[in-house]
This record gives C-alpha cells, sequence and structure tokens, in this order.
C-alpha cells in the first residue's frame, strides 16, 4: 500500500511539469524519443553554459513545411549529416510530428 501511495504522490509532483504541455499522441512520442536519441545532442544547449551546436527546432522551422522538414531530415546539409539511411521514412515523419509540437519561444 506504501509503494502505491509513493508512486501516486510522484506521479502527482511530476504531473505539474506537464501541466502546460499538450499531450501527445504515439506518433509524436515516438518522434520526441528518436529527437532524444539522436537530435537532442546539437538541437539543444546541453548546459545552460554550454554553446548550442544547430538552431532550435520547433513547428515554425522551414516555415513549419512538412515537405521540407522531411526532405531536411533524411538528406542533411553541409553541416548536419542526412538520416535517411538512419531513419524510416515512418520514423522521419514521426521525428517531424514531435517538432511541430515544439514551442518556438523554447530554450
Amino acid at each position: 500500500m506504501k509503494r502505491s501511495a509513493m508512486f501516486f504522490v510522484v506521479g502527482m509532483f511530476f504531473s505539474q511539469f506537464a501541466a502546460g504541455q499538450p499531450a501527445l499522441n504515439e506518433r509524436e512520442l515516438q518522434g520526441m524519443r528518436l529527437f532524444n536519441q539522436s537530435c537532442r545532442v546539437c538541437h539543444t544547449k546541453p548546459q545552460m553554459t554550454s554553446p548550442q551546436y544547430a538552431p532550435v527546432l520547433s513547428r515554425v522551422s522551414l516555415g513549419g513545411n512538412d515537405g521540407a522538414l522531411r526532405a531536411f531530415i533524411a538528406n542533411g546539409s553541409a553541416k548536419m549529416p542526412g538520416f535517411k539511411y538512419h531513419f524510416k521514412p515512418d520514423e522521419i515523419d514521426a521525428l517531424v510530428a514531435y517538432i511541430k509540437t515544439l514551442d518556438p519561444a523554447r530554450e
């Protein structure tokens, strides 16, 4: 009984942090996992005092164009590797879906 009460309290504590975030569907959650695995290292600041290597991604990246985001993720650029051999097309779609949930004002 004590263990279940502890999980309830911990769950309530962490739900406070997610209260301002919209709920993510399964596809967006998959995209978030892939983003955390392969994109976060360059597209977010690892520490407050560290520089950020690549631009912050959000729903307005590349004008919010899904096709442009897919192509950029797949083919890369001069500085970013392409991920078309790393991710399946549906995984790239999941990444795009997750990026479209990100607020441009976040840091």
